[in-house]
């Protein structure tokens, strides 16, 4: 299971058009679920994101969690994290999850997330999704487990 952490002022989702999903500061998430993914992967990478400390404190240290500035996070799934590009040219999804798999996996990683009393939104699980966000820094992590 792959994170990517984006420390945005705002994001948003957008289908067919419509925002469908957006938030203020926080977190844009992008998460890969990749074959053999469980529960104990999700809640571990919950548990790292709600806590994680990227946001700066009084002395521009980062220093403060997500909890700590009530941020928000948009959760998009995205399988392409899961990608071998170890040979050639073109990405091979082999190690993705089947969506039947990875759809309940995404949807219990978010609700674990909103257990540390943050506020959740998410993209339309295999969507055709327009991403907007203005990055704060930048700040971008990968996180797996």
């Amino acid at each position: 299971m792959k994170i990517l952490v984006q420390k945005v002022i705002s994001a948003s989702v957008s289908v067919n058009g419509q925002i469908v999903s957006q938030i203020k500061q926080g977190y844009l998430l992008f998460v890969g679920i990749e074959k053999g993914d469980d529960k104990a992967k999700a809640e571990y990478l919950a548990k790292k994101v709600a806590n994680f400390r990227i946001f700066t404190d009084e002395n521009d240290k980062m220093n403060l969690s997500i909890q700590d500035v009530k941020g928000e996070i948009l959760a998009v799934s995205q399988f392409t994290l899961a990608a071998d590009l170890s040979r050639g040219n073109r990405p091979g999804f082999d190690t993705a999850a089947l969506p039947n798999d990875a759809e309940p996996l995404y949807e219990y990683f978010t609700e674990q997330l909103r257990s540390y009393d943050i506020e959740v939104k998410t993209g339309i699980f295999q969507a055709d999704m327009k991403v907007s966000l203005i990055n704060d820094g930048p700040c971008t992590f990968l996180l797996q487990k």
